[in-house]
């Protein structure tokens, strides 16, 4: 019996992990949203109407008439990151990736996020734990340069077990300037903005590798957590622990990519403000979030920006080939932008200035719509 319990654990461990495998479904998720989709009633709101629909290809936010503008809405939480966040009791991150998350998908569409509600969901009522989050909440409003408008605090024991934190961001832009990739032509340039880490999809991956692991949340990191492109926010003293690693928040790409929007607009920027084609939020579906600008053209990423420690961690350690790892995560990208080959180094050395680590990724091309990278394993046809 025991010799037979070792064997199973080991064939375990040698068994490769992926999404679906530790508990997500991205293609059944996807299924699901379009079902929903679909059994939503049209708007009461005719076009002209204040609060009518403007259908926008790429899905990152739901779009309303406004007069002469118009109005952007994105709704996210922090997913299973909390839970990690739960059994550190740290919660002075989860705040700015609630609100990156949804204000980072406003810029997709050109939209300047403006102002900011959350919901908290807990099973018991902490102050102490409150105070946190409100602090984390502001921070998060500050660097995004937005108002908290307000929010909701719900007392739930029964339904939830663990705090929940989600929120929605309103954003604007004038009425048709917003960018969707309608415009995209072969040869566009792709440029990469690098991400601070994670950011706050995956969760469930990388908590399954973590328990495969065996390494502990509370120890110094088991690789050099240093990189370039990043800085971990510090929540204890000494060496970088494995836990900091994994919250380190989303990075929030506000500043510098609405500067750069506006100065595109008012004749200021590096280039005019058609030039910026399109932009992805590289969130859950990682690269496969391309395939969401346009319905034709293929993309290509051929000098991919440099992979994060964590996630040669998380694939050496979970046994997760390439592809899924850039299925799952950024890998090392948070947003990627689309520009004018003409202006492509001037918008590339403007990013740079602000935000080091900015650099060319890739390019648009006719040759099927799908996303093939650098690594022959990563190729993607669907989102």
């Amino acid at each position: 019996m025991f010799h037979a319990v070792v064997i199973t654990r080991r064939a375990m461990s040698d068994t490769p992990l992926d999404y679906a495998s530790s508990g997500v479904d991205i293609d059944a998720e996807g299924e699901a949203v379009a079902s929903l989709v679909g059994a939503l009633s049209a708007s009461v709101r005719q076009k002209g109407e204040f609060g009518a629909p403007v259908p926008l290809p790429g899905g990152f936010g739901g779009i309303i008439e406004f007069g002469d503008y118009r109005l952007a809405l994105a709704t996210d939480g922090v997913g299973s990151k909390l839970m990690i966040a739960n059994e550190l009791k740290k919660y002075q991150s989860v705040g700015i990736d609630c609100v990156a998350m949804n204000v980072n998908d406003l810029l997709c569409v050109g939209a300047e996020p403006i102002a900011f509600v959350d919901y908290i969901a807990v099973p018991k009522t902490d102050p102490h734990t409150h105070s946190i989050l409100g602090a984390s909440l502001a921070e998060a409003c500050k660097r995004a340069k937005i108002t908290l408008a307000g929010g909701e605090t719900a007392t739930l024991p029964g339904i939830v077990t663990e705090l929940d934190l989600s929120g929605t961001a309103l954003g604007w832009f004038p009425k048709g300037e917003e960018i969707t990739g309608e415009n995209l032509q072969v040869g566009d340039v792709l440029i990469g903005l690098p991400s601070s880490g994670i950011h706050s999809n995956g969760y469930t991956l990388v908590r399954a590798i973590l328990q495969r692991s065996g390494d502990s949340l509370f120890e110094k990191a088991p690789f050099e957590s240093k990189h370039p492109n990043r800085t971990i926010e510090r929540f204890e003293e000494g060496d970088i622990t494995l836990g900091e690693v994994l919250l380190n928040p989303t990075r929030i790409y506000v500043n510098p990519l609405i500067d750069l929007i506006k100065e595109c607009r008012e004749g200021d920027g590096p280039c005019e403000v058609n030039d910026l084609k399109a932009m992805a939020h590289i969130t859950g579906g990682g690269l496969s979030n391309l395939l969401r600008l346009h319905n034709k053209f293929g993309w290509h990423i051929d000098a991919p920006l440099p992979i994060l420690p964590e996630f040669h961690w998380l694939s050496k350690n979970g046994l997760v080939n390439q592809k899924e790892m850039h299925r799952t995560f950024n890998m090392g990208m948070g947003m990627v932008i689309a520009v004018n080959k003409e202006v492509a180094k001037s918008v590339e050395s403007w990013l740079s200035e602000r935000l080091p680590g900015c650099s060319r990724v890739g390019y648009v091309h006719d040759n099927g719509r799908k996303v093939t990278h650098t690594n022959p394993e990563i190729i993607f046809e669907h989102y």
